[in-house]
């Protein structure tokens, strides 16, 4: 759900709104930036659900096998405490933990990604007024989810993931969003979900008419506990939710914003050439 929300933020970048005020670059190195975020943490994530499968249907741990994978050994650590205690929880931080630090080094702190992007002042403004937001849609019109301040920190990041997952797998919503992950095809185009909440008009095209398929290289193991120690509180800080999960009149006000403080860019600019 996650990844659908990225396509969603990929694709509003060639949509109506903010192909109007972004140069053609810029759209292309946010863009990339998702692309290898999402990529990095499919190809990591991937072989370890796979090898759980494997284990399952053998009835005998394989996580030893991760490493030929280039698992940090951190998960690997943690599969096999997992098949010991069955303890779901940790289990699932563990993966909101390393998915972080996957991509923390290779796209956060990349030399072009953290110039190009996260020191950008769409990026700021974006982190300011809390335009990014992961949601959560159902069938029936109802948005779930949460937002980040401070993206760029990966304490910040691995809090969010938590909430998310609190708020996914509470019993009034994991129903819902399951439901609608079954039902409704994922096209990239925000229209996905906002048709259940009679939105008429498409405002962000489909992906794969707008995006080719891209190809990647792992240049180097991302063995990040070589360089990161795992903190205590990634496991033990208390989850706590600042905003309420139902967030749809929240997303529609922002839409609102968002879309108002384009107009009022363009309308500056055009002046300013006046």
């Amino acid at each position: 759900m996650v990844s659908r929300n990225a396509g969603w933020n990929m694709c509003d970048l060639e949509g109506k709104w903010f192909s109007q005020i972004l140069k053609k670059e810029t759209r292309k190195q946010l863009f990339l930036t998702y692309e290898r975020a999402n990529w990095l943490i499919f190809q990591d994530a991937y072989p370890q659900l796979l090898l759980y499968e494997y284990s399952t249907n053998l009835n005998t741990p394989m996580f030893h096998l991760l490493r030929y994978f280039n698992v940090s050994p951190f998960m690997i650590n943690e599969w096999e405490y997992y098949w010991r205690e069955k303890n779901k929880r940790r289990l699932m931080t563990a993966l909101i933990i390393n998915e972080q630090n996957v991509i923390q080094k290779p796209v956060i702190e990349h030399p072009i990604y953290y110039k190009k992007v996260f020191h950008s002042i769409l990026f700021a403004l974006q982190d300011y007024f809390h335009f990014s937001a992961v949601v959560f849609p159902t069938c029936q019109g109802e948005l779930y989810g949460a937002s980040v301040y401070g993206f760029q920190e990966v304490d910040n990041r691995i809090n969010l993931g938590k909430r998310l997952a609190d708020i996914l797998f509470a019993p009034e919503v994991f129903g819902k969003v399951f439901h609608f992950a079954k039902t409704t095809a994922h096209s990239g185009s925000r229209y996905d979900y906002e048709q259940y909440i009679n939105t008429k008009e498409r405002a962000t095209p489909l992906l794969r008419e707008t995006y080719p398929v891209m190809k990647h290289h792992i240049h180097l193991p991302n063995e990040w506990t070589k360089h990161r120690r795992v903190r205590n509180k990634w496991f033990k800080q208390e989850i706590i939710h600042q905003h309420p999960w139902r967030m749809t009149d929240w997303y529609l006000h922002k839409q609102k914003q968002i879309r108002v403080c384009i107009m009022l860019y363009k309308l500056l600019r055009i002046n300013k050439r006046i």
